[in-house]
């Protein structure tokens, strides 16, 4: 294959094949406005060479789960018509690291409180509200409870603990 001059545009078949990223995936990454090509007489796309590094850029955002309205935002203080300087992309990983740093605090936390809930199974505890947000059966008590159980026997049951005793049910 031929050396191709940083000047030379390239076809969106041989983008896809450099960067591993799918020809639909470019279309809609253009659509978005992530990134842009230029269009033959033939009304073939073609990319200029530095389209690539963004599409790296958007391909390692989507690992680091960087919604693609972000990397919009990023890429908007790019130039478009040219490769970008160090400093402009320098100044882009200026303005994530600071989510990066809250989505692992996050992670960090949501860590802590599965450690209290494995081993134990019941998904009752307080802790356990970010795993199991409906949690009717934590009123009855802790331990597994199967999900038909929630029909009525938690309901009899939460309903026996709060009567007000009285000497027929004392004598059972």
């Amino acid at each position: 294959m031929p050396k191709l001059s940083p000047t030379q545009l390239l076809p969106i078949g041989e983008v896809s094949r450099r960067t591993g990223v799918a020809v639909s995936a470019l279309h809609y990454y253009e659509q978005l406005g992530l990134i842009s090509s230029q269009r033959t007489s033939g009304n073939q796309r073609r990319f200029a060479r530095h389209m690539m590094r963004r599409i790296s850029l958007i391909r390692v955002a989507k690992r680091l789960g960087i919604p693609l309205e972000s990397v919009r935002a990023a890429l908007a203080g790019l130039p478009a018509d040219r490769k970008p300087t160090m400093r402009e992309w320098q100044r882009i990983s200026q303005k994530w690291d600071a989510e990066l740093e809250a989505r692992k605090r996050a992670i960090e936390q949501l860590q802590q409180e599965l450690t209290g809930c494995i081993g134990c199974g019941c998904l009752s505890m307080s802790k356990c509200r970010l795993l199991n947000l409906d949690d009717k059966l934590g009123a009855v008590g802790p331990g597994a409870r199967r999900l038909d159980d929630l029909s009525g026997e938690a309901d009899r049951r939460t309903r026996r603990r709060s009567a007000p005793a009285t000497p027929a049910a004392a004598s059972r």
